[in-house]
Formats: C-alpha cells, sequence, structure tokens
C-alpha cells in the first residue's frame, strides 16, 4: 500500500495507508455508524463531496457486486477505515472494493485510528479536510485545502442528477416489472425529481404499484402541473441528494409552484428539506449531521419506535410546526424527521425508509403515497 497524508482544517496532520485511487482530493469529513453497506453508502449520490469515516473497524470483507449498487458509480470523495480487508468472502461478490475504489477514483485510507477521528468531528462538527498519495507536505495541503470550495459552496446536484428523462420498472426482492401505463399493476403514475435519487428508493415505489417516470433536476414545474391535468401524472415525488439546500434556489422557485397547484408531493431527505425552505422556512446544518443504520425515530401517530438509517447534514426548523404537523421525531436528539403540511397534499420525511435497518418498519410510508394520490 501506497501512505497518504491528511491535513483538516482544524490544523490535524495524519499519515495512513490508502488501498484506493492514486490522488490529491478535498471534501468534507463526517463519520457513519452503520455496521454493514459499505458499498451502499459509497455508490449513495447524497455522499458526494464527503469522506466517509467508518465506525465499523473491518471493512472490505464482502466484497463488492452490481446488485447493491445504489446508483450508477461511487460518489463519495472518499473512504476512511480502521482496517481493511482486501481478500473478501461472499458468494454474491464480483470485485474487491479496492479495485471498486480504484475504478471510480476514489480514495481509500486505512490504518487509522478511526475512534479518534469520530470523536472529533463529534466534537468539533464536520470539516473540510484533503488527502494525498502524492504530497506529504503539511503546508502545501494546507495552502490547497485553504484554496479549495467548501461543500456548502458547491451544487453536487448538477454532478449526480439524471441527464435524460427515463422509466424505471423495477421493484424490490424480485425481477417483476411492469409498464409505466399497466393499469391492473400500476395504481398510480409519479415523476421523480432526481437530486441524487437511489436505487432502492425508485425499487420501494415501483413495489407500491406506482409508475415511476424520472426526471433531471431543472423541472419545469408547468410542465409537470399540465401533466397533472392532464392525468398523466398523479403525484410527484422530490428524492434525496448531497450538498447544502439553501443554495438549490432554481429548484425551490420550481417546487412553490408545484406547493400553489395543490399537487400530491412526498420529499425524503434533501427533498423533504427542500420542502421546507419552499413554504418559507430555512433549514440549518447540524453540527456533524446524522449518518447512519441506528437511528430511533418515533412514529408520532402510532408512538411506535422504527429504526431508521439516516444521512444528513441539514435539518428543518421547530417553528415549522406553524403550518405544519410533526409526524416523526429523532429519538437521539428530538430534530423533526417527519412532516404533513397542513394546507396541502404534502409529506415528508428526513430519514430513508427504504434502507430497511429496522428491517422493514419504515417501508409503509410508500403506501401512504400512494393512499395520498388516490385520496
Amino acid at each position: 500500500m501506497k501512505k497518504i497524508w491528511i491535513y483538516l482544517e482544524n490544523g490535524t496532520f495524519l499519515e495512513a495507508n490508502s488501498f484506493g485511487a492514486d490522488d490529491t482530493c478535498v471534501g468534507e469529513i463526517v463519520f457513519n455508524t452503520s455496521l454493514s453497506g459499505y458499498q451502499e453508502i459509497m455508490s449513495d449520490p447524497s455522499y458526494a463531496g464527503q469522506f466517509v469515516t467508518f465506525t465499523m473497524p473491518e471493512i472490505g470483507n464482502v466484497g463488492v457486486n452490481e446488485q447493491d449498487m445504489e446508483s450508477s458509480k461511487a460518489h463519495a470523495k472518499g473512504m476512511i477505515v480502521r482496517k481493511y480487508q482486501d481478500r473478501y468472502s461472499n458468494f454474491r461478490a464480483e470485485e474487491s472494493l479496492k479495485s471498486f475504489l480504484i475504478k471510480n477514483n476514489i480514495i481509500g485510507i486505512c490504518d487509522i485510528d478511526t475512534r479518534f477521528l469520530t470523536k472529533m468531528i463529534r466534537a468539533e462538527g464536520a470539516m473540510m479536510m484533503v488527502a494525498s498519495t502524492k504530497t506529504s507536505d503539511k503546508e502545501e495541503l494546507k495552502k490547497i485545502l485553504e484554496n479549495s470550495p467548501r461543500i456548502e459552496d458547491v451544487n453536487y446536484i448538477e454532478e449526480v442528477s439524471t441527464k435524460e428523462a427515463y422509466m424505471h420498472t423495477s421493484s424490490t426482492y424480485s425481477n417483476r416489472e411492469f409498464k409505466y401505463d399497466d393499469a391492473p399493476v400500476c395504481q398510480a403514475n409519479i415523476a421523480v425529481i432526481d437530486f441524487g435519487v437511489k436505487r432502492n428508493i425508485l425499487n420501494e415505489i415501483v413495489s407500491a404499484n406506482i409508475g415511476v417516470e424520472v426526471i433531471p433536476n431543472d423541472f419545469s414545474a408547468e410542465d409537470l402541473i399540465s401533466k397533472y391535468n392532464n392525468k398523466t401524472i398523479d403525484g410527484v415525488f422530490l428524492s434525496n441528494g448531497p450538498g447544502d439546500p439553501l443554495m438549490l434556489k432554481k429548484e425551490q422557485e420550481q417546487i412553490k409552484k408545484l406547493i400553489a397547484a395543490k399537487i400530491p408531493m412526498f420529499g425524503i431527505c434533501l427533498g423533504h428539506q427542500l420542502l421546507s425552505i419552499s413554504h418559507g422556512y430555512d433549514t440549518y446544518k447540524l453540527k456533524f449531521g446524522h449518518h447512519g443504520g441506528n437511528h430511533p425515530v418515533k412514529n408520532v401517530k402510532t408512538g411506535l419506535v422504527e429504526i431508521t438509517a439516516q444521512n444528513h447534514n441539514y435539518n428543518v426548523p421547530d417553528n415549522i410546526i406553524e403550518i405544519a404537523e410533526v409526524t416523526h421525531l429523532n429519538l437521539f436528539d428530538n430534530t423533526i424527521e417527519g412532516l404533513k403540511y397542513n394546507d396541502s397534499p404534502i409529506f415528508s420525511v428526513q430519514h430513508h425508509p427504504e434502507s430497511s435497518p429496522g428491517p422493514k418498519e419504515s417501508r409503509y410510508i410508500f403506501n401512504e403515497f400512494l393512499s395520498l394520490i388516490k385520496r
């Protein structure tokens, strides 16, 4: 393995080993507490621009396979692990994590104290960092970092969103597919606005018997309103995605028009945040964000607690209760996890019901979207 050097904006300078791309890269460092699913995390477009520190010490054990990809490629800047295992063992594996990272030009960092990094992020918050296999000079790395844009200044949506509209017909846990206009199975049709949508979200929507057309982030609200009035679509889904939602001014203006048209809408993660902003309630950045597969979320209506997957640095404000009912709460810090808007056929959740760490207690949310559309 090559040596790799890391410089963080708080002045911390570290040396470790590299098992990924041979490169110099700048991004935001966060930590993820999931015990499994490293491939899904690395291929989740919401991690664009970030280095993910895994608290699970052994990474690489089960290799990588095409079926577990959440998008067409890896989007994170890099991954940081305590111990990388190149000798994988899984009957579904098609290649090693190392070859996957190199193929996707993603930095891999190992043989480093991830407990130290996690505690530092917890205490000081998520921060920018630079990692390089090419230079070991601390001052040079510091200069690279200082001259690079911060993650909140980069519009990663333009990078991860689809460039062309397409139909998604695959469903979860089966090979079943159906046509977009197959009325006996497809009970409703929706447009999915792609801000970095995960493949399994699309699978779950299809599994709820909803036809899916995925469209780019530069969508026209007028086109969607026309389709809705002509019964070509029955609703709109706003997907997850990376970066600061406050910088997505064009998207916010289009969403405001959809809200005014009373089109049924459902948002997850970034979509949840954009709905809040478009209603006039700006989001704020959490200290170190929620990243993991063990977050307890209380369903306020039923009183039941769901174990959820989380991946977000931003949150909706508490005063949004002026226009919306809180449906879900995070039991770690009591932040808002779900909303149902009072005067619109719109609801949203901050967590990821498709990730199923519970494993399936949050999947009902997709059926609730279908029920909303039917009503």
